[in-house]
């Protein structure tokens, strides 16, 4: 599976990736807004999560899809942007990204994240999304008002970054399929 943009492929892990993830991920400046990355990353660490993901998109049933965005002019895995906690009884789930800092201020992030809204809504038929960015997080936070997410409140001291070992409170922002279709068309013309 694989979703195309103007400058981006997002598509599944190749072993062959682990490099672009190591020089991406590997990055403090990344890895200190991430929850889940430990610092300093490895090829080790690379080969273990990419294993990881490979095997969760052999299941029959997923709940937890997460595409590298591949740059195309340069075929370089720039980061990656997932949907994960896909509830379909509910019709909910919850998107997370990164890029390498080499990227930022781009637009890369808004652009596949367009690209992840659509396949929320329309191909898995999501009715709600669901967005965390840790609140010193500027850019994340400007990103999810940016796509039309809704802010609906901060989670006090509730996620850590094994990066830092620091606590962070988490800003959640909401998104509903008919504000999406609203968003998306003031997004597009630009």
């Amino acid at each position: 599976m694989k979703l195309e943009t103007k400058r981006l492929i997002l598509r599944k892990h190749k072993m062959s990736d682990w490099e672009d993830l190591v020089e991406g991920i590997g990055n403090y400046d990344v890895a200190k807004m991430i929850t889940k990355v430990p610092y300093p990353y490895t090829k080790k660490d690379a080969e273990y999560y990419i294993k990881k993901r490979l095997k969760i998109w052999k299941k029959k049933v997923i709940d937890d899809y997460v595409f590298v965005m591949e740059l195309k002019s340069e075929k370089k895995v720039i980061g990656a942007i997932g949907l994960h906690k896909v509830n379909f009884f509910h019709g909910v789930g919850t998107t997370s990204s990164w890029v390498n800092k080499k990227y930022w201020r781009k637009g890369y992030a808004t652009e596949a994240k367009i690209a992840i809204n659509d396949f929320a809504f329309n191909e898995l038929k999501l009715r709600r999304i669901e967005s965390g960015s840790f609140s010193n997080n500027i850019a994340s936070n400007a990103l999810q008002l940016k796509m039309g997410f809704k802010f609906e409140g901060t989670k006090r001291k509730n996620v850590r970054c094994m990066t830092t070992g620091k606590i962070h409170d988490e800003n959640i922002y909401g998104l509903m399929k008919e504000e999406w279709k609203k968003a998306r068309s003031k997004l597009i013309k630009k």
